[in-house]
């Protein structure tokens, strides 16, 4: 598992790659998972994604991934479960103070962000773990929030569209006659 988590940091600019088609791929799916409801795909999904996750990165299912903000090291995985590391700890040649023979997460969680596109997110300062998503699905959580923020960026510019015509009528009359005001023209 260890080496496997050192390959993810090493490639972690393809795994950033990855990710970000996976997430544009279950927003897409965001009317298929609400049409069957998200209860029912949450367990299928969060298995699925414990199995890839554990695997490729020693994940524990926090149920708030931030693996595309660390370099693809998983902050869970400090002994200490630091979310905005590293600590004060951390020993000569990036080794961790709690278990010796480990690199320090937040070593190569830097060691990764450099590596990634969008590495410089690891400089922001992560909330705390909220304990009652433990086990949960990260993938479909964020996936979902996207969704609905896409829709309702989509409604507000809908609106905006509908409200904006009545207002150009008013400041400009001439520009677009209505139907009825050529039919006037035309008959007259």
């Amino acid at each position: 598992m260890y080496r496997l988590r050192l390959f993810a940091i090493r490639h972690a600019r393809a795994f950033e790659v990855a990710y970000q088609a996976l997430e544009k791929c279950m927003v897409l799916l965001d009317p298929v998972f609400s049409r069957i409801g998200y209860q029912r795909v949450e367990t299928p999904v969060a298995l699925l994604e414990s199995g890839v996750k554990s695997l490729l990165f020693d994940c524990k299912m926090c149920g708030q991934c931030v693996l595309s903000s660390t370099g693809m090291s998983c902050p869970m995985n400090c002994p200490k479960e630091l979310r905005n590391g590293p600590c004060g700890g951390v020993r000569p040649g990036g080794f961790c103070e709690v278990k010796p023979e480990m690199k320090c997460v937040w070593a190569l969680a830097w060691d990764g962000a450099a590596r990634m596109k969008h590495g410089d997110r690891i400089s922001v300062v992560l909330p705390p773990v909220e304990r009652n998503l433990k086990g949960t699905s990260s993938w479909l959580r964020v996936s979902r929030e996207k969704a609905e923020k896409q829709r309702a960026d989509r409604n507000a510019r809908k609106e905006a569209m509908a409200t904006s015509f009545p207002e150009a009528r008013k400041i400009e009359p001439a520009a677009v006659p209505l139907a009825s005001e050529q039919e006037g023209k035309s008959g007259t």
